[in-house]
């Protein structure tokens, strides 16, 4: 076995003796689809479905945009859900980028922020701040993380039936 495995156990490996996705991946994933995910919150709520969005986006433009940023985190997910032994090469050939992928969907959703807070007046500078650290610190986590680095090499293959 690599040294680059010795620290997982089996229980951290797929049926394709891949090293499971990190949780990182679903981390980061998490914040840049949050418009989304409001999204679904504000439509399943029966009693006012537009107060929790504008809670959180108070500015509705800047919900339209987070939408924005997410579609690249919408594409990373789907590049996951198509990371199989028989993919089309294109996934093949895209998913050592994904973690470029999440970088550049952190970024442009800070950069949302940043218009927001300076174009529509509509943040505090604290929680400007807040996002400008949240996204840093999932930058970092993207580039430290072993088992992501691991992650964006391997990609499945069909083992032999045994």
């Amino acid at each position: 076995m690599s040294k680059k495995y010795q620290e997982y156990s089996l229980e951290d490996f797929d049926k394709f003796d891949c090293l499971k996705l990190s949780k990182h991946f679903y981390l980061v994933l998490l914040f840049v689809l949050r418009g989304y995910l409001v999204w679904l919150m504000s439509v399943t709520n029966m009693k006012d479905r537009v107060a929790t969005m504008q809670w959180i986006y108070p500015e509705t433009n800047l919900f339209f945009l987070s939408l924005v940023s997410g579609v690249i985190g919408l594409f990373v997910v789907v590049i996951i859900s198509l990371r199989k032994p028989n993919s089309a090469n294109w996934v093949k050939t895209i998913w050592p980028h994904s973690r470029s992928m999440l970088v550049v969907a952190l970024i442009f959703d800070f950069s949302i922020n940043l218009i927001g807070f300076f174009y529509w007046q509509i943040s505090s500078i604290t929680w400007l701040v807040c996002q400008g650290l949240i996204s840093s610190a999932l930058i970092v986590l993207c580039f430290t993380s072993k088992r992501m680095q691991i992650n964006l090499i391997e990609f499945p293959q069909a083992l032999p039936e045994k």
